[in-house]
């Protein structure tokens, strides 16, 4: 993928459409700009003005103009937009005419947002906010994202930097200038104590919850006897036949998951085989292991068996079903008396459900590391408190540079193209 080249693409939606935005990134974007409209307009103004197609003079479309220069732009190179009317032939025969014009070629997946990065625009950790961005469905998945592309962890880590930077250089003086056995004591009694302080400041973050369960929903998993509710619970909360209802002990012989989202935070709900411990059925057998190992991956269960029997769980609700029959409650005052078929009772314990995700998922203002960011956030914290307990110089100036290393890696300074290509080629193509 050479720099040099100037990329164009739409990234806009896909037509037709009222309006289309072709994008076009690259030191020849406002030469291609000219090309087309014979002029160019001021920086940052949009112009309407008339597009012609430079093979042959024809008229291609009447457009909105917009120039950023390089220092101002996106991208970190001169950048261009064609607002165009949104038909799929007027899209086609802009885009057929830049393909012609000498050093443009059509942008690959991701590549604006890549060159942002290359060109200092936003760090790796704003890349990735960006994509759970485009991807998110809720509420919660928008706001995570969009604190995450804002930089607000980006400004801790350059704060972490920082510091990390005036440990370095009191080590490194030490190691150069020290000679004095009780000034060189307490030097390291100051560093060992800046090291732990910004240890546990990463540690704080290594708390917060898992990009992958905000992207992915949280897993509610619903558990109990043959015959227990759980199949009917499912279908109340999907508002859909996601499982088979049937009056036949054991119907539900596998996991059944379903995607559902509550007040903006998303779910996976997993029906399971029923528990019980007497079974010749080989095929059961195998469902009643993939329930227990469902249990032992979820982050909520709702315990349909009897009061106490269910999977030992910080986040298990007991609930008693076929409320709708006028049964007398047997649970206790704690737990829910429901029915699956009428939605009595359904909606209080959906409040619960959604209660207890709310703490488990970031605040309105926080952001969610994924699994990448959580690794190095280890290696790091792993280091500075190598460095605290050692007095050792050379072994604490070693484990300084690994950490500042490891912050580099969090914000891109330091990366592969493997993962650069991984990241970005999950972009669209005009972004």
């Amino acid at each position: 993928m050479d720099p040099i080249d100037t990329i164009f693409a739409l990234s806009s939606g896909a037509p037709p459409s009222a309006i289309a935005i072709i994008r076009i990134s690259g030191p020849a974007a406002f030469g291609a700009v000219t090309a087309l409209a014979g002029r160019l307009p001021a920086p940052r103004r949009p112009s309407l003005t008339r597009l012609f197609d430079p093979a042959n003079g024809g008229l291609l479309d009447e457009a909105l103009l917009l120039i950023f220069p390089s220092k101002g732009s996106v991208t970190g190179e001169d950048l261009a937009e064609l607002h165009v009317h949104g038909g799929k032939a007027v899209i086609h025969a802009i885009q057929r005419a830049l393909a012609a014009v000498p050093s443009l070629r059509p942008a690959q997946p991701g590549e604006f947002t890549r060159r942002a990065f290359v060109n200092g625009r936003i760090d790796l950790n704003e890349a990735e906010g960006l994509s759970d961005l485009l991807s998110a469905e809720t509420e919660h998945q928008r706001r995570a994202a969009a604190n995450m592309m804002g930089g607000v962890f980006g400004r801790t880590i350059e704060a972490w930097r920082l510091e990390l930077l005036r440990i370095s250089a009191l080590t490194e003086a030490e190691l150069d200038l020290s000679d004095e056995d009780d000034v060189g004591e307490q030097n390291n009694r100051s560093i060992a104590e800046a090291c732990l302080l910004l240890a546990s400041e990463i540690d704080v973050v290594l708390q917060l919850p898992a990009a992958e369960k905000l992207r992915d929903g949280l897993r509610v998993v619903l558990g109990g006897p043959p015959n227990s509710g759980k199949s009917t619970l499912l279908n109340m909360f999907a508002s859909r036949d996601a499982a088979i209802v049937s009056d036949i002990a054991g119907t539900t012989r596998d996991v059944i998951d379903a995607p559902i989202s509550f007040a903006g935070i998303p779910f996976i709900f997993t029906d399971t085989a029923g528990i019980h411990e007497q079974t010749s059925d080989s095929i059961e057998k195998i469902g009643i292991a993939r329930a227990h190992e469902a249990f032992a991956n979820a982050d909520i269960i709702i315990w349909l068996g009897p009061e106490g029997a269910g999977p030992d769980h910080r986040q298990l609700i007991e609930v008693e079903t076929k409320a709708d029959l006028g049964s007398v409650p047997i649970k206790t005052d704690g737990s829910f008396h429901i029915s699956g078929a009428t939605g009595l009772g359904v909606p209080a314990l959906i409040d619960d459900i959604v209660g207890r995700a709310k703490n488990m998922l970031p605040k309105a203002d926080g952001y969610a590391v994924n699994i990448r960011q959580r690794d190095l956030l280890r290696q790091i914290s792993i280091f500075l408190n190598e460095a605290s307990s050692n007095d050792d110089w050379l072994i604490i100036a070693e484990c300084l540079r690994q950490a500042r290393l490891g912050l580099d890696a969090l914000t891109g300074r330091t990366h592969t193209e493997d993962l650069l290509d991984t990241l970005f080629g999950t972009f669209c193509v005009g972004k």
